[in-house]
């Protein structure tokens, strides 16, 4: 979409959404602010890691992009002290590294996408831009199942009234299927929705994930189909 469009579609808003960049080395950060700019964006930079928190609790940023290697707190840090706080904002993560463990990482600490450096500009606005809709579709969205309740912006999960504990990850697959009761989801679909078909995930990844959430929302919510995949109940059977 161009920049024109872009800025025309969100014209009915009242000021335009907000991104903060994170990030120390000042010629990236102008790069990455001139980028967001021309799509629209209203942007704030920050070239330290130890006022993020602080400034995020403050205002109401459409999404954070936040390098990985940070003077103060890094970017792991960072995000995990966000979602530690209640903050859902959207986070685009940026690594020089590599290895397959630190991507994982960035996302296991609540990380919604990342990117490793280098990249291409139009790449990353891209991202950004996709990020903010999906966060934008799923503003106030509750789903429901039985004496389940899923709260997707506020990311918080409810069973039979009483709040549970989950993890970004977790509330990603049980929203995936929340939102098809009783449809069976095989462990590529439930792959791809969750980690975007990442090939460095490690194959029992989904099996994993869906044994932890079942120890917190309770057993009889998840079913397996052994061979195929799982799937959540409509209404669950009684206790």
């Amino acid at each position: 979409m161009s920049t024109r469009h872009y800025v025309e579609a969100r014209s009915d808003l009242s000021a335009p959404s907000s991104v903060l960049v994170v990030e120390d080395d000042e010629e990236m950060a102008d790069l990455l602010r001139a980028g967001l700019d021309r799509e629209g964006y209203s942007v704030d930079v920050m070239t330290a890691g130890t006022e993020v928190v602080y400034r995020v609790s403050r205002r109401e940023y459409s999404a954070v992009v936040l390098d990985v290697l940070l003077p103060g707190p890094d970017g792991f840090e960072i995000c995990a002290a966000l979602r530690q706080r209640g903050r859902w904002v959207p986070v685009l993560m940026l690594t020089a590294l590599g290895a397959t463990e630190q991507r994982v990482r960035g996302l296991e600490v609540g990380a919604d996408d990342y990117l490793t450096k280098p990249f291409e500009l139009v790449e990353l606005t891209a991202r950004v831009n996709a990020l903010i809709r999906m966060r934008d579709a799923t503003a106030g969205q509750v789903l429901r199942c039985g004496e389940l309740r899923l709260e997707l912006a506020a990311r918080r999960c409810f069973v039979a009234g009483a709040e549970v504990c989950l993890t970004p990850r977790e509330v990603d697959i049980l929203g995936a299927l929340m939102r098809r009761p009783g449809i069976v989801l095989t462990r590529r679909t439930i792959l791809e929705a969750v980690w975007g078909g990442s090939h460095s995930v490690a194959p029992n990844a989904v099996d994993k994930a869906i044994g932890q959430l079942r120890h917190k929302v309770g057993n009889d919510l998840l079913q397996t189909v052994h061979g195929v995949g799982y799937r959540i109940l409509d209404p669950p059977p009684p206790r």
